[in-house]
């Protein structure tokens, strides 16, 4: 009885461990994050994020072997997460509607509410960062933000291409280039937000894309 009682303990114990470790793993990257869109990669020293977790060496040590392991597994932690939000947000605008220029408008739409309530500048796009400083980092890391970037192309471009077989554009247009748009608003728009200290930069010139949307492909007013 006593030898059940023991293993249920040490059980107990491990799964607590298990729990604490990942909590910290996830202090870590939440501290490197931040701190890269603060200062950089270069600015980012593993000091720092051991001040601002309030963790040992040992602890981060356990964790990360390197600065470079700590930004691979941000950056995959990030691709992860980004890929989530746009197949979600993709998904959700496919159940409000059926038709493919009513879901563009709408994954734009949800785009915008995301970024409308912001107080302060978004801080900006981990990968803009990385690319800023790629010099510093390898080829498998490079490949992984192209690899990210295609996703958002792709996801997109298919509904353009859904779109344009419906709607006939009022100029030619590249299905491809119409979907690196949204990156390319999305992205300009975290950098201006910043630079003029204007949070809701980033919701207006999004608002601004849906609208040219409606444009380009002369939306009824019905699906707008």
């Amino acid at each position: 009885m006593y030898s059940c009682i023991l293993d249920g303990m040490e059980t107990e114990t491990k799964v607590r461990m298990r729990k604490d470790g990942i909590a910290t793993r996830e202090k870590i990257l939440d501290a490197a994050q931040a701190l890269i869109l603060e200062r950089g990669y270069a600015g980012m020293t593993v000091d720092l994020v051991l001040e601002r977790v309030g963790i040992t060496k040992g602890a981060f040590f356990h964790h990360f072997k390197t600065k470079d392991d700590l930004a691979r597994a941000l950056l995959g932690r990030f691709a992860d997460y980004d890929a989530m939000v746009y197949r979600e947000t993709r998904a959700r605008a496919e159940k409000l509607s059926d038709d493919p220029l009513q879901q563009v408008l709408i994954f734009v739409r949800l785009f915008e509410e995301m970024f409308s309530g912001l107080t302060t500048p978004y801080p900006g796009c981990l990968f803009a960062s990385y690319i800023y400083e790629m010099q510093q980092f390898g080829d498998d890391m490079r490949n992984m933000i192209c690899d990210s970037f295609a996703m958002w192309r792709a996801l997109l471009k298919e509904k353009f291409d859904a779109v344009m077989r419906k709607y006939p554009p009022r100029n030619p247009v590249d299905t491809g280039h119409l979907a690196d748009a949204f990156t390319v608003v999305l992205e300009g728009a975290f950098i201006t937000s910043k630079a003029m200290n204007e949070p809701q930069v980033v919701a207006e010139q999004l608002r601004l894309y849906r609208n040219y949307i409606e444009l380009l492909f002369d939306a009824p007013a019905e699906i707008r």
